[in-house]
């Protein structure tokens, strides 16, 4: 490698980046449209200008962007964010995603394109981009509008369908075909793996994070946090996937933890140095005469992206039961091709089977569509205006029902099922998978090894133990029953013993499926017969006498997975600390952000108590704690404040005070903690009060309640005096209030 010509073609690159950008944004355009026209000035179909050495050099660095452009799109994604968008993000990304699929299929025939090339042009017709999109809202300040939330859902399921589609198009390409065999294959491998890496990275990541963090800075944040990036891009090839999958699947997992904004901070100069070296790539491949030469495909493209996003984006979300303004709103918004266009664009061409005229003709259609995006998003609403008198009164009205049928509480019996449901499904996914791990890994290493050992005979009988004992947590979580009791008795009561039926059929289920894998494994290992023999045993003797012990540790397992899976939100909004419940008082930690309507104000005149009946007990500003502040203290933006108060309370605040939602505290050895202190016949608090006993000025704490009985909380005032048997639940440092406790 040239040393001299790669820093030359990177200070080159960089530096006409740079200008470009300012000019774009001067003129209030997309930024990703200056870096293309950069990649274009420096390319090698434009003579006017100076021309990078060596393009090679250049494609190393612009892979190196797209595995941080995924990594970061993945810590912005995260699999909890999907959950919570519901199914009706889902169901309309897949209507766009499939619709938009087909019509470039069809678009592509007819432009005498070949089948692979028609494959690829639909995958890239189908995304749109979520950096600009935000970008858009932003600058056109609608982040606050009703349709957003919802714009924004369908770009993270779309994420998700673009990196699968990925996967499945690198399938199709290397088999120069569409084998529907092969394509079930594809994706349940991707299933499997995604599975497996999201249930370890989940289960161990957010621990690690919680163990060391004393002893992680911002510098080896970074470092963690990128070589988790590289190391699962690695194994994700060694996987047969493709790097950027994995880049994104760590960022996912990553998304999750308390560490996840932290990580997207430090993280952010690195993809905006790398992304920016990607899309001025991608304006190399910029060729005027293709372009002027494929003048009518690029706008048949363009217009097919603007009309088919509009179609299919509006339906999606009148499909799922949202009103005609915001399905209109949204799928005004979703006009344009970005980022993934061109990864899947990379991918065809890496591949060896996407026509290098279709790359620049893509880039063309981006630019174009970019470029009207903020004008089509405002369009909508008059647009919107201008439709309604047009729409026949009777399909009004039946839009309207379907909408408020869709939108309308859903009963008791059908949302008793739907938890039903989705514990069942995601069980059955993570421990069948886990278990399938299992048995691979067993007959790849330990088997050989075993062979080796002891020899064949002997080898098959000690792997099969070792393996089945590993197996046996999993079997037994998977064949027991996980509806609660009162789910059985909510449901016998609605609708008596034949609403019940049907869980007696999951279990069932579940136990055949338990069964089913054990004969499976012991069957290639053994005999059929004795496959289907030891297997039943097996599952009976795990009933019988693993039951209680295994479930209580698989009970802990799930509870520790679930809590590292919610640990971001549980951190932001305080939800789940019922060890530390004082009523339904807990506490939650809130950023300040630069729109905070109390920025600059002191604590006492935010009235955060009166208004919000919450409790400020720490700001954090930087690596500088203030526990239990006065009143005469300011909040500024950045700060981190420990508030105590309801779920109510705490939901009503968090949109006042931040920016954004997702913000955690750095980590720190002052954290604050609701604590009870029983006051006994001899301690030295009774008879005293909190102001007699200097709780605030020597210990650094607040009094928020007394309990004096069961369930009767008294809001102090600092003069009600401490009776034996209260319990002071008091909030402060738990290593300053060790003398209270004495």
């Amino acid at each position: 490698m040239n040393i001299e010509g790669l820093i030359a073609d990177l200070a080159l690159i960089l530096v006409l980046g740079a200008l470009s950008t300012i000019i774009f944004r001067k003129l209030k355009q997309p930024i990703v449209l200056g870096y293309i026209v950069a990649g274009f000035l420096v390319g090698p179909h434009f003579t006017y200008f100076p021309t990078i050495h060596n393009e090679d050099n250049i494609e190393f660095w612009a892979q190196i962007g797209i595995i941080v452009l995924l990594f970061s799109l993945g810590l912005e994604f995260s699999f909890k964010k999907l959950m919570n968008v519901g199914g009706s993000a889902i169901v309309t990304a897949l209507i766009i995603v499939t619709g938009m699929m087909g019509l470039g299929v069809v678009v592509g025939h007819a432009l005498d394109f070949s089948s692979i090339n028609c494959l690829f042009l639909g995958g890239m017709l189908s995304m749109s981009s979520t950096t600009i999109i935000i970008k858009a809202f932003s600058d056109l300040n609608m982040n606050h509008r009703r349709f957003v939330p919802h714009v924004l859902a369908v770009l993270i399921c779309e994420d998700l369908f673009a990196v699968v589609m990925m996967v499945l198009l690198s399938s199709i390409a290397l088999n120069n075909s569409v084998q529907g065999t092969e394509l079930l294959m594809s994706i349940a491998k991707l299933v499997f793996f995604l599975v497996i890496w999201f249930t370890v990275g989940v289960y161990l990541i957010p621990s690690f994070f919680k163990y060391s963090r004393k002893l992680i800075n911002d510098e080896i944040l970074l470092v963690v946090a990128m070589g988790m990036c590289f190391l699962m891009a690695v194994f994700s090839v060694y996987s047969g996937f493709s790097m950027a999958l994995g880049a994104f699947v760590m960022g996912s997992i990553l998304a999750g933890t308390c560490e996840a904004e932290h990580i997207e901070h430090l993280v952010k100069p690195v993809k905006d140095l790398f992304g920016a070296v990607f899309f001025i790539s991608v304006g190399m491949m910029v060729d005027t005469g293709i372009i002027v030469h494929y003048a009518g495909t690029i706008a048949i493209l363009s217009v097919v992206v603007v009309l088919g996003m509009i179609l299919f984006g509006t339906f999606g979300m009148l499909a799922t039961g949202q009103s005609l303004k915001i399905a209109i709103e949204s799928g005004f918004s979703l006009t344009q091709i970005g980022e993934f266009a061109f990864i899947i664009a990379s991918l065809g061409l890496s591949l060896g089977v996407l026509e290098p005229s279709l790359y620049p003709i893509v880039v063309a259609v981006s630019v174009i569509t970019t470029f009207f995006t903020p004008y089509f998003i405002k369009f909508a609403e008059p647009f919107y205006n201008w439709l309604l008198p047009h729409i026949p009164q009777r399909l009004q009205l039946l839009l309207e029902r379907y909408t408020k049928q869709e939108t309308s509480s859903v009963s008791l019996e059908k949302r008793i099922w739907k938890a039903v449901l989705g514990r069942y499904a995601w069980r059955i996914l993570l421990y069948s998978t886990l278990i399938i791990a299992i048995v691979i890994i067993s007959d790849a290493y330990l088997l050989p090894f075993m062979d080796n050992l002891v020899g064949e005979t002997w080898g098959d009988v000690v792997t099969s133990g070792i393996t089945l004992s590993v197996m046996a947590p999993f079997l037994l979580a998977l064949s027991m029953p996980t509806t609660k009791r009162s789910e059985w008795q909510a449901l016998a009561e609605k609708s008596g013993s034949r609403s019940t039926m049907p869980l007696v059929a999951l279990s069932i289920l579940r136990l055949i499926l338990a069964f089913g894998l054990v004969s499976w494994y012991l069957s290639n290992v053994f005999t059929f017969t004795a496959g289907i023999t030891i297997g039943f045993g097996l599952i009976f003797l795990i009933a019988v006498f693993l039951s209680k012990k295994v479930r209580r540790r698989m009970h802990e397992m799930e509870k520790r997975f679930i809590s590292n899976l919610n640990e971001r939100e549980l951190r932001r909004s305080g939800r789940g600390n019922e060890s530390i419940l004082v009523s339904d008082l807990h506490v939650a930690y809130i950023r300040v952000g630069y729109t905070c309507p109390f920025v600059g104000e002191r604590l006492r005149d935010s009235n955060l108590r009166k208004k919000y009946g919450v409790i400020v007990v720490n700001i954090q500003r930087g690596s500088k704690q203030f526990p239990i502040p006065n009143g005469d203290m300011r909040f500024f933006p950045g700060d981190m404040l420990g508030i105590i108060g309801t779920d109510e309370q705490i939901q009503k605040l968090l949109p006042i005070i931040e920016d954004a939602p997702g913000s955690e505290p750095a980590e720190s050895d002052e954290e604050m903690k609701l604590l009870p202190i029983e006051v006994t016949e001899k301690s030295p608090l009774a008879g005293n009060t909190a102001a007699s006993i200097r709780l605030r000025d020597d210990y650094q704490a607040l009094l928020v309640a007394i309990q004096r009985g069961d369930d009767d909380y008294i809001k102090p005032d600092g003069s009600e005096i401490f009776e034996p048997k209260d319990i002071l639940w008091v909030v402060g440092n738990e290593a300053k209030l060790t003398k209270l406790y004495k």
